[in-house]
């Protein structure tokens, strides 16, 4: 995946965005962009791409991506084919970090906000927002001046105080990206999300790094905490998650979908990764996933 500038500059002379897509499928492109992007799913499924974290999402989620974070929300198959009658519908907010002013978010006032702005630079994924913060979101689009200004950062405030909530890249993954001279890191980021499901071999991906295949090793070490094989095999694993989660392949047929090339290797480092065999997964996601729709044990 080629990953793409987007620009999100406001033409309507507002200092940031409120949008409501609602269209046959979501932005198919792997981007990234300097504005802070907030988007709240009311229709859509598929695969979630952020940094280097892979994940389905559903309706109802609501995630805070940081500013120039690589991101991509890939619809399920269905949605692109021809016959669909399937919508994509979000709510998104984009603003950038100095959007009203370079110091803004400095203010004593504001330190809690400039930390969770900060933390959002990984991706946070915010579990079952509650009802104000999703009122909010759609007060949002028909929100004017200053009543405008208000309910951000009431929004903002609230996300604050949340409690559950997970962060979804790598702290590795965004030290990388971030650093002056990333041309080359990018197109190795491209590189491995292109091709995860196919076999890699360090001295390809050295290649692109224009580095030995020991001096990259030592330095993607250094900066993911990780060896390389590490990082790809977690990447790998994200995918088979989605896939064992859709429930539309068999385990052996997932093993060599996301890029493993034996059962007994896929079997033993999903355990290494997610602490239980691709069986247990299947079976943990689907009676989790059913008592939460029976409201069982949800607060």
């Amino acid at each position: 995946m080629k990953l793409h500038l987007v620009d999100r500059r406001s033409r309507n002379n507002r200092s940031f965005t409120v949008s409501h897509h609602n269209y046959p499928s979501l932005l198919k492109v792997w981007h990234y962009h300097p504005e802070i992007e907030l988007v709240f799913l009311l229709k859509s499924t598929g695969t979630r791409f952020v940094g280097d974290s892979i994940e389905t999402f559903e309706p109802g989620q609501l995630v805070l991506l940081g500013e120039n974070l690589p991101h991509m929300w890939l619809n399920d198959p269905e949605y692109y084919e021809k016959e669909s009658q399937l919508k994509a519908e979000a709510i998104a907010v984009h603003f950038k970090l100095d959007f009203l002013g370079p110091e803004f978010f400095n203010s004593p006032e504001l330190l809690k906000v400039a930390d969770l702005l900060e933390r959002a630079r990984q991706g946070i994924l915010f579990h079952k927002p509650n009802e104000e913060v999703k009122t909010i979101m759609w007060e949002l689009l028909s929100a004017r001046g200053i009543e405008r200004l208000t309910k951000l950062f009431t929004l903002l405030n609230l996300l604050c105080n949340t409690t559950s909530y997970e962060y979804l890249s790598s702290e590795g993954f965004i030290n990388s990206f971030n650093q002056k001279d990333t041309n080359n890191l990018k197109q190795v980021y491209e590189y491995i999300f292109k091709n995860f499901d196919e076999p890699i071999q360090l001295k390809e991906v050295a290649e692109i790094a224009r580095m030995n295949p020991a001096a990259f090793s030592r330095f993607f070490k250094k900066i993911h905490k990780k060896t390389f094989t590490r990082y790809l095999n977690e990447i790998r694993i994200g995918y088979a998650c989605k896939l064992l989660i859709e429930e539309k392949h068999k385990i052996i047929a997932v093993c060599f979908d996301c890029g493993f090339t034996n059962i007994s290797n896929f079997n033993r480092q999903f355990k290494l990764i997610r602490g239980m065999t691709p069986t247990q997964f299947q079976k943990f996601y689907k009676n989790n996933h059913l008592n939460n729709s029976l409201g069982i044990g949800v607060k």
